[in-house]
């Protein structure tokens, strides 16, 4: 509940999947094996049977998905996200694993204590529900509903997750030079909030089984059947009255739905069930007149729940919470039935990662930028750094051109536009200055004590801000990680050094695969600056309209073409009684601009680039032109297998559309690419009529 989940952070998306189906750890002593090297441009996982102007992505692809099955261990693989994933983690566990057997400075002793006692499955199984009985104690003690706020408090101040909502501080949306409170919507254990409300066989299915899991894991906690069955009932009745409460994900990826500043004491009339003042005041943040209410009728709705709701239904739903979100750290039997449930009932999961895998992403979770300092030294030279800042200077300048040349748009707003584009701030590699993390308390034979003690100070670092200057250096990924974003109240784009790595980023590769992996990659984050949310931000992450009201107009007229389009995509075919689901083109509009502009201005700053160099788009290289090597090195990023649990998932959750829209709907509407291959106007990838944003 201390730190909120959903924040107006556009991620290029295919990094850590699944942040909802924790896979169970499992011991394993044996050693882990580095991964194989990731080539950035690979002809032997294209289908070259496949016609490109029909379906590029099995062009690109095919080969690679029919011989890359899942591994049993994942419930998503990708070509370029996932095996590289892999490599950074394996070197992530090195350092780790070193650290934890003899650490040579006070910061490995930190990161690698935290690391063993995660490994250390002996201590964990001895210690049973130990670390987690002082927080059931509390809650056993709850005798009023007014008592409530205190309680949340407490828990959270020992790190115990409760649910309920989300709390923390963020940046003003119409001030960015503000930090604020801010509260949120919360409380559900399902992935989304269709799974409680949906009324189809499916999900009918997954809340029978949801209520038996919640059953068992109370049973093996040491509840008898009966009286298990019965607080799994009144956890499913609570969730689900949330989950009517709650707004969906697509309205809540426009800003100004989860925008509404409140009083407090105006915002204690809108739930005066729940003493407002007394929860702020237990939890320690400091003091503010007003805040963000994200979701307030959620909230009234909320009040009432605690109104009707038995208090001893309120106990069985914060015994869950504080249950369900530990089970990860806690005996195999808890880790298990987790598993079971969330990760191969709701994902398709096969089997747990090993160990060391949960390990090692547990605590660069937990210690990142402690983790980080080591890891870029190793894995992340100045000269790589040196390059990424000439790569996104040479797509700032093709951003720009193609904002001068858009048909659409009037002077006034590419003025604008232009100006935006300016003030862009690029994170490239890591943080200037690292987080200090000296506070958290670390016990090599304590799991669940070292995430409460990482949780706490998460939560206090979050808190600290409120009041405080923007940070402008501040980074939302730990350098490891495989992904990149841009954050619109920053107004920047943000490329961890886990990323800038082959096959995405490869000194060795000529400059079409680069531009088609990385270029594409700056590209897409740039035009997130620009796409359905971000447009709506000025060049100082203001929340504010700044095109012209007939420029705002052609701009929804051409952002409605692509969700259209995306929403004819089929993204998980019919199954037996199962039907088929297309993509919601809404909820993945933002990401769907962003592939379709970042594959252009990549393409733009291809141009002048080999032009610089004497060269021209048409010259091959092993048979293939720049051109199709640079749509080819761009699709094979994308080249991915998922399951058909976690497909279904994802078309609720997910802003990303699956790897082959992401190829085939940004490549089908650009013309560039139908030249680049020969293929005939009116052809699936080359049609007549096509979407274009920026």
């Amino acid at each position: 509940m201390n730190c909120l989940r959903f924040v107006p952070v556009l991620i290029l998306g295919a990094g850590a999947v699944m942040a909802q189906t924790p896979a169970t750890p499992k011991p394993d002593n044996s050693t882990p094996q580095a991964p194989p090297e990731i080539k950035s441009f690979d002809a032997s996982a294209m289908d070259k049977t496949a016609d490109p102007c029909t379906d590029f992505y099995q062009y690109a692809c095919g080969s690679w998905v029919k011989n890359n099955p899942i591994p049993s261990d994942q419930v998503r693989w990708a070509r370029s996200f996932s095996q590289l994933q892999e490599r950074n983690r394996y070197l992530l566990w090195q350092e780790l694993d070193a650290a934890a057997k003899d650490p040579k400075t006070p910061l490995q002793k930190q990161y690698g204590g935290f690391y063993a006692a995660c490994m250390d499955t002996a201590t964990v199984e001895k210690k049973g529900l130990t670390p987690i009985e002082p927080a059931w104690k509390e809650i056993a003690g709850l005798t009023e509903a007014s008592q409530l706020p205190t309680l949340l408090g407490r828990l959270e101040n020992h790190g115990t997750p409760d649910g309920f909502f989300e709390f923390g501080v963020s940046q003003d949306q119409k001030d960015s030079s503000q930090q604020i409170a801010e509260i949120y919507q919360g409380g559900l254990s399902l992935p989304d909030r269709d799974y409680y409300i949906v009324d189809s066989p499916r999900f009918k299915a997954i809340r029978a089984q949801y209520v038996a899991h919640v059953t068992k894991m109370f049973t093996l906690a040491g509840d008898a059947p009966e009286q298990a069955a019965k607080e799994a009932a009144a956890v499913m009745e609570i969730e689900t009255a949330m989950a009517q409460a709650a707004i969906s994900r697509t309205e809540l990826r426009q800003p100004e739905n989860r925008y509404h500043i409140y009083a407090v004491a105006d915002f204690q009339k809108l739930a005066p069930g729940f003493d407002w003042n007394t929860y702020f005041t237990v939890i320690g943040i400091g003091h503010f007149d007003t805040l963000n209410v994200a979701t307030p009728n959620f909230f009234k709705a909320l009040d009432g729940l605690i109104k009707s709701e038995p208090l001893e239904s309120w106990k069985s739903y914060l015994r869950w919470h504080a249950l369900h979100g530990q089970a990860r750290y806690l005996p195999k039997a808890f880790f298990d039935e987790n598993f079971d449930f969330f990760s191969k009932t709701l994902a398709g999961q096969q089997e747990p990662e090993a160990r060391w895998k949960q390990c090692s992403s547990l605590t660069d979770g937990a210690l990142g930028e402690a983790v980080g300092q080591d890891w870029v030294k190793q894995n992340f030279p100045p000269a790589a750094k040196d390059s990424m800042d000439k790569l996104v200077a040479a797509l700032e300048k093709s951003l720009g051109d193609d904002i001068k040349t858009l048909p659409w748009m009037s002077d006034d707003t590419k003025k604008a536009a232009e100006e935006k584009l300016a003030m862009f701030r690029n994170k490239i590699g890591y943080p200037e200055k690292w987080r200090d993390y000296s506070s958290v308390k670390v016990d090599p034979t304590d799991l669940i004590g070292n995430v409460h003690n990482s949780s706490v100070y998460e939560r206090n670092y979050q808190y600290a801000k409120l009041g405080k200057p923007v940070d402008e250096k501040e980074w939302g990924m730990t350098p490891p990680t495989v992904n990149a974003y841009y954050n619109p109240s920053f107004n920047d784009i943000n490329f961890p050094a886990g990323i800038l790595q082959p096959p995405f980023f490869d000194f060795k590769i000529d400059p079409a695969v680069n531009f088609g992996g990385i270029g594409v990659v700056i590209g897409h984050e740039m035009t997130h600056g620009f796409d359905d949310q971000g447009a709506k931000f000025d060049g100082k992450g203001n929340l504010r309209q700044w095109q012209t009201d007939a420029d705002l107009k052609a701009f929804k007229e051409r952002t409605e073409c692509v969700a259209s389009e995306y929403s004819g995509f089929e993204a998980v075919p019919a199954k037996g009684d199962t039907p088929a689901l297309n993509l919601n083109g809404h909820l993945t509009l933002g990401e769907n601009t962003a592939d379709n502009g970042g594959l252009r201005i990549a393409y733009m700053a291809l141009l002048d680039t080999l032009a610089a160099q004497g060269k021209t788009i048409d010259d091959k290289i092993d048979g293939y032109t720049e051109a199709q090597r640079y749509f080819i090195g761009f699709a094979q990023v994308w080249c991915q297998n998922q399951t058909e649990q976690l497909a279904r998932q994802l078309v609720l959750v997910d802003p990303h559309s699956p790897g082959k829209w992401r190829v085939n709907g940004s490549v089908e509407n650009f013309d560039e690419f139908g030249k680049a291959f020969g293929c005939t106007k009116g052809q699936p990838m080359f049609p007549v009529n096509s979407c274009r944003v920026w």
